[in-house]
């Protein structure tokens, strides 16, 4: 709950309802969901914010370490592998941080930060991370960037999509494939590659924000009119 005032993440059981902890924050509002990542058999709960990434013992809510160095307004959420955490804001500015897990305290401008990036990263979609290549849109644009995630140097970077202007729905990665939904409903699947290869454009008469969901072979899309679900006969 990150908003122009008192500010708080708490934990739930998910069954009843009963508050099990409770820590305040010092944020502005910031819109990225929580990610429970696993490091070392521990699980933890990584924030992404204005001020800073926090992440947090998932029994206790006990803060872990906590990095400065996104920018205002943070709306995508992080992503996870290779025992390092990618958080990216695009809002008055441009952020990536990839942080090693591992570490305790401050680890702002830290050895911690095992590499970053500060050009054309995106506003409202969140990253992908698949495999070892994290995938990440400039702003709210169809410009894409795919970076090899564990060096932190580009594949490929910042480049247009013509079948896709403008996104708020996040990629998402199945079967060796990439899909990107743009807000006029054209859909474009990429190859999971190190170069920038289209597979095919489709179109749908109707607007997406929403990330799309795929679900065993069936991929499903949801529309400001209708839900779909695109799947081989």
């Amino acid at each position: 709950w990150d908003h122009e005032g008192d500010d708080f993440i708490v934990a739930l059981d998910k069954a009843t309802g009963k508050e099990l902890w409770r820590q305040q924050r010092d944020e502005r509002t910031s819109w990225s969901t929580p990610l429970v990542v696993e490091h070392e058999g521990k699980p933890q709960v990584v924030t992404a914010a204005t001020g800073k990434i926090r992440s947090y013992e998932l029994a206790t809510g006990k803060l872990i370490w906590e990095c400065a160095g996104l920018t205002p307004n943070v709306i995508p959420s992080p992503v996870a592998g290779h025992g390092i955490v990618y958080c990216t804001s695009g809002f008055r500015g441009n952020a990536l941080l990839a942080i090693r897990l591992g570490r305790s305290g401050d680890l702002t401008d830290s050895d911690a930060i095992a590499w970053r990036h500060n050009k054309a990263t995106p506003y409202v979609p969140s990253p992908l991370l698949y495999g070892d290549r994290l995938y990440f849109l400039s702003n709210n644009n169809g410009v894409l960037s795919c970076f090899d995630a564990l060096a932190g140097k580009p594949f490929y970077s910042e480049q247009r999509l013509e079948q896709i202007r403008n996104v708020y729905a996040s990629p998402v990665g199945a079967a060796g494939r990439v899909y990107i939904v743009g807000r006029d409903g054209a859909t474009l699947v990429i190859k999971n590659s190190d170069s920038l290869e289209v597979l095919a454009t489709n179109k749908l008469d109707d607007g997406i924000d929403a990330s799309p969901a795929a679900v065993g072979k069936e991929l499903f899309l949801r529309g400001h009119e209708n839900l779909y679900c695109i799947a081989e006969k």
